[in-house]
């Protein structure tokens, strides 16, 4: 009997040694051992080199002439200029505004001055004569000018000036 109680004996050692070990292997201690191992690969991963922002393409100053910035509407992917007292603004960015279908459309590839100062969107504020003289805008009053003023400081303020407008024939000679 002494062997038959020592092999007895053994056998439980054996299947207690099994439960320790098999309570080490919780759901939770599994959980915490994950988390110890997820946070100590968050900590020393390597970082990605920071990407960098895209560069705007450069933009070369040209001289305008109205009807050479009549196709800067934003139709065909092409960018959206406005013109304001000579001054060519790329407002593409303001796209949702300046561009097809937006609520200052109408000034998009044209000179946008004379209806800025009015505070007007109709059609007869724009330049109906595109091979003619430019808009002196002389016969403004001084709300009005002030107005387009506004304007242009807003433009400034948030635009690139990428051209002057002038009219047919002066071309050869601002260049």
């Amino acid at each position: 009997m002494d062997y038959v109680q020592q092999r007895v004996a053994q056998e439980a050692a054996k299947a207690e040694g099994a439960s320790a070990s098999s309570s080490f292997f919780t759901p939770l201690n599994i959980i915490v051992l994950l988390f110890v191992l997820y946070a100590t690969y968050s900590f020393l991963r390597p970082t990605p080199p920071p990407a960098l922002p895209k560069e705007e393409p450069a933009v070369v100053f040209k001289t305008f002439t109205p009807r050479t910035l009549l196709p800067y509407n934003g139709e065909n992917n092409m960018p959206v200029y406005l013109a304001v007292k000579g001054r060519v603004f790329d407002v593409t960015r303001g796209r949702n505004f300046y561009g097809p279908g937006g609520p200052y459309a109408n000034f998009a590839g044209r000179d946008a001055s004379r209806g800025l100062a009015k505070g007007s969107f109709d059609e007869d504020m724009l330049t109906k004569d595109l091979d003619g003289p430019l808009d002196t805008l002389t016969d403004l009053n001084q709300e009005e000018l002030e107005a387009m003023a506004g304007w242009e400081e807003r433009f400034l303020e948030k635009y690139l000036v990428v051209g002057k407008l002038v009219a047919v024939g002066e071309e050869e000679k601002e260049e």
